[in-house]
């Protein structure tokens, strides 16, 4: 029985271990770099253990610190999560030496499928179809286009798509140097590149006794750079008999290698229905909720009671529904996906299950991957699943570093993805559009110019000194008078909204949006009517941002510092209060009674 487990990773992965094993009554050890130091996976563990640095490379991937660490807070088994030492059978070695239980597959099981060219040797035994690979000194133009993959690690690394024959030397030499950099293994292999394939799973789990089971397919066809997107389980579309093809494949290769625990039989499926072993990953996946959704069963729970030595049933349960998952990243995808830094003030998703790494108000750092949580919903029919997740990525509450939301949610409806016609290439196809500038569909002013206003209307009722919320805007005149005006820079895109408004007789005015009236404005809350639909904005402000969000989409989270009204021209000759004070060629009032240097002056005329 594992009393005490140490979770060897960190963020979203190390809380979901956590959590399963306060449900089974197991004591948990975290571990974490300096800067993860007060960050909530570290927190939530009954105990944790400082790996002094912050780098990977001198914390999360040091194998003999981790073990020393679980020795030292008295752990009696190691969970390595995924990604960092999760597949490296050097570490898994050294926890059983120590005397430790290893929540994995055998080491032996991690080296033959650790290098794909050896994997592949391997399925070819086991009659696991796939594509052979090819010479490069022997590639023609007839053979394009090629892939050129890394034989080690994953993520997309070491990974080139060749369209010319002329670029692959150069080409080669790239992937083989990111490899070596990325996974200290510079072994690359060319295979065909399959235009317009599916990315399609298989988890399987093994126990020591000898029983396989199959818990059906995942779609991860929508990829950046090669890494997941948004994932389904069952993968839509496929006829019983690929499916059938893929569960006995998947079964085969975790036969062939003796495999025990939780594991993942990855395949390429070409458009005309073939498939083609891919990889397989020794450990559990990123993407295992949905198959936790649709068979109703805790994933991380079953990799610790086969590591317990419990037997698995003859079968597995019968899935129900349809569970779709989206990776919520730091990124701003019409920049080149760039990674995003900052305090993330609020993460809040409602509704839904929400995988996380952050807490509210941690800090994003440039560390570690820019994935902030999973956000996995099931339902009956995968139109109602995919509905569902759409609906409630575009209410969430998410106040921090730019995100991949709005991305999300419009891949999410697009009518590929809704009829299910995805393939690898669907970002990368439809990036623009996924990316563009969002318009109201009735005609009238944009999200982000709507939010800029909702904006500058909560930052003038949140101005100190004045009771009224007319005064607090700038005050009504009988003649009139300049607007006040203010600017935001909207994110994710950077473009720059100049908002103007004034208050007239018929109430707050805003210009430049003649389908827009001002219906109520408070520091938190702003409501306008636009074109007639009346909306409801509520408006919060972290230091210098300015958060938008509103019952029918989150629309944009405008940055401030925004540009202050400009100050006004002034009379020089009379400013037109009741002291009579004259301007006195300095921001200041003066009059025959004294200066009052506290009060500026309006600039107010006639």
């Amino acid at each position: 029985m594992i009393r005490s487990l140490l979770v060897a990773n960190r963020a979203e992965i190390a809380r979901r271990i956590v959590r399963t094993c306060r449900d089974l009554g197991i004591a948990t050890v975290a571990v974490h770099s300096d800067a993860d130091a007060g960050a909530p996976h570290a927190r939530e563990a009954d105990t944790a253990v400082r790996l002094p640095g912050d780098a990977p490379a001198d914390t999360y991937l040091r194998g003999d610190l981790l073990v020393k660490a679980a020795l030292a807070a008295g752990a009696d088994a190691v969970h390595p999560g995924y990604g960092f030492l999760s597949e490296h059978a050097d570490f898994a070695r050294a926890v059983r030496d120590a005397g430790l239980v290893w929540v994995g597959p055998p080491p032996e099981a991690m080296e033959a499928m650790a290098s794909k060219t050896r994997a592949k040797e391997i399925m070819r035994k086991a009659g696991v179809p796939l594509l052979d690979a090819i010479d490069p000194a022997e590639a023609t133009a007839d053979d394009l286009p090629l892939l050129v993959k890394a034989a080690a690690g994953g993520g997309g690394r070491g990974m080139r798509v060749v369209r010319e024959l002329d670029a692959l030397p150069a080409e080669l030499d790239s992937a083989r140097a990111e490899a070596a950099a990325a996974f200290g293994d510079g072994e690359i292999f060319v295979e065909p590149y399959m235009e317009g394939a599916r990315h399609v799973e298989v988890q399987v789990f093994a126990d020591t006794h000898g029983t396989v089971w199959t818990l059906g397919t995942r779609d991860c066809s929508l990829q950046r750079r090669h890494q997941k997107v948004i994932e389904e389980a069952p993968a839509p579309g496929l006829d019983e008999e690929l499916r059938r093809t893929l569960a006995e494949s998947a079964a085969n290769a975790a036969r062939a290698i003796g495999y025990e625990g939780a594991g993942t039989v990855e395949f390429l499926v070409s458009s005309a229905g073939r498939a083609y072993f891919l990889e397989m990953n020794t450990r559990l996946q990123v993407e295992h909720p949905v198959t936790e959704e649709i068979y109703g069963l805790d994933l991380v729970a079953l990799q610790l009671r086969i590591a317990e030595g419990e037997p698995l049933d003859a079968e597995p349960p019968a899935p129900r529904g349809h569970a779709v998952e989206a990776r919520l990243y730091a990124e701003d995808p019409a920049r080149d996906w760039r990674p995003q830094t900052g305090i993330m003030h609020r993460l809040d998703i409602p509704g839904l299950r929400v995988d996380s790494g952050p807490a509210d108000g941690d800090a994003i750092g440039v560390h570690y991957d820019p994935m902030l949580a999973k956000v996995i919903v099931v339902a009956p029919t995968r139109a109602e699943a995919v509905r569902r997740l759409a609906h409630g990525l575009e209410r969430a509450r998410i106040h921090g570093p730019v995100t991949n939301r709005e991305l999300l949610v419009r891949a999410l409806r697009h009518p590929e993805f809704a009829a299910a016609r995805m393939d690898t290439g669907f970002l990368e196809r439809h990036l623009a559009e996924l990316t563009a500038a969002a318009f109201d569909d009735d005609g009238a002013a944009s999200p982000a110019e709507l939010a800029a206003l909702a904006a500058a209307l909560a930052d003038a009722a949140r101005r100190p000194g004045t009771a009224t919320v007319a005064g607090r805007l700038g005050g009504w005149r009988n003649v009139p008078s300049q607007p006040q005006s203010r600017s935001y820079r909207a994110e994710p895109g950077g473009t720059e909204h100049e908002v103007r408004y004034r208050l007239t007789r018929e109430g707050l005015h805003a210009e430049d949006m003649p389908d827009v009236r001002v219906l109520g404005a408070a520091a938190e809350s702003v409501v306008l009517d636009v074109a007639g639909v009346r909306r409801t904005f509520e408006v919060t402000a972290h230091g210098d941002r300015r958060y938008v969000d509103t019952p029918r989409a989150a629309l944009c989270s405008p940055r401030c510092p925004a540009s202050p009204t400009p100050p006004p021209v002034p009379n020089r000759a009379r400013c037109w209060r009741p002291c009579r004070a004259r301007w006195s060629g300095s921001p200041r009032w003066r009059s025959g009674t004294g200066s009052r240097p506290d009060s500026p002056c309006c600039g107010w005329r006639p």
